[in-house]
């Protein structure tokens, strides 16, 4: 069932739980998202980026998730991340996305409220939720803050530019970042901050760069080759905590990324007459269903989808 986030999102704010946001690149991570979803009986959000975009082609990309939103009885938004451009947000919405994210934080803020209302008009027209974003995330979005720009989300200006702008969810900067390097120390989510921002707005709140490395996964790929000392991510307990205090949507990406370098590694080293790819892919679509099962249970998901949704 092809819905739209805010669909999602608001049904799991009204009972305290939180939903995925699952990114996507090829049909591999798809078929993990989509079996963990059934397995599991969770409403999950598949999200693509520009960059898959150029990877894998929108057509390809929106097709292959239409498909799987048929085949399952549990509900599904397909939702664009980090747009950058009202271009490639009417692109998206003419391909049938149920949620767009207009990402224009790294612009002045009126520039950023000027771009996100524009969103909004144009993706409302289309029955489309929109994602927009106030504060930058340390790692691939920090590069695009000019000095001086203030990195975390005033919970003052949160509710200014939701009443200005009509979004339907806001992506807050408390501390998580992008990557597989989140910290070099302990990690230090402002709850406080999240806490403030949830009393100033009763906009849907939206988490990004949550995942949280998990040991597992970091120890099998560095088994068989791969370079990731340092790496480290959210404290489950803290990811908790924040959907506790009203965060509905987390973004994942990493964390599949990561297990399906594992387990590829894992193939080619211990096989190595191995040449047949869907023996080589399909243990890494296993290791990130895992990953996603495991998220589910974490953000409260699982579970979720009553009988009558999953017969409709």
């Amino acid at each position: 069932m092809l819905v739209s986030n805010e669909c999602i999102m608001s049904t799991a704010a009204a009972a305290g739980y939180g939903v995925g946001a699952f990114n996507i690149n090829n049909l591999e991570t798809l078929m993990a998202i989509e079996e963990a979803a059934v397995e599991e009986k969770s409403p999950v959000i598949v999200a693509i980026t520009p960059s898959a975009i150029r990877y894998g082609g929108l057509d390809y990309l929106a097709s292959i998730v239409k498909v799987a939103a048929k085949r399952i009885s549990v509900p599904v938004s397909l939702h664009l991340d980090h747009g950058k451009d009202l271009e490639t947000i009417t692109r998206c919405l003419k391909a049938g996305f149920t949620s767009v994210m207009i990402d224009a934080s790294h612009l002045e803020y009126k520039e950023n409220v000027a771009m996100t209302k524009a969103a909004v008009s144009l993706a409302h027209k289309s029955g489309a939720s929109v994602e927009a974003e106030l504060g930058v995330l340390a790692g691939i979005e920090e590069d695009l803050v000019k000095e001086g720009d203030v990195v975390l989300t005033d919970p003052h200006l949160a509710e200014e530019f939701v009443k200005r702008t009509k979004v339907d969810a806001l992506a807050i900067a408390i501390g998580t970042s992008h990557g597989a390097y989140k910290y070099k120390g302990d990690p230090m989510l402002d709850f406080e901050r999240l806490k403030a921002i949830r009393k100033q707005t009763d906009v849907l709140l939206v988490l990004h760069g949550a995942s949280n490395v998990p040991l597992w996964v970091i120890e099998r790929a560095t088994k068989y080759g791969a370079e990731l000392a340092g790496a480290k991510g959210i404290r489950e307990d803290h990811i908790q905590r924040a959907i506790s205090l009203g965060i509905s949507k987390i973004n994942i990406d990493t964390d599949l990324r990561l297990a399906f370098t594992g387990a590829v590694r894992q193939v080619l080293a211990t096989s190595p007459k191995q040449f047949d790819p869907r023996k080589i892919l399909g243990p890494a679509k296993e290791a990130m269903k895992e990953v996603a099962q495991m998220k589910m249970r974490l953000f409260g998901s699982s579970g979720k989808v009553v009988a009558k949704e999953m017969n409709a």
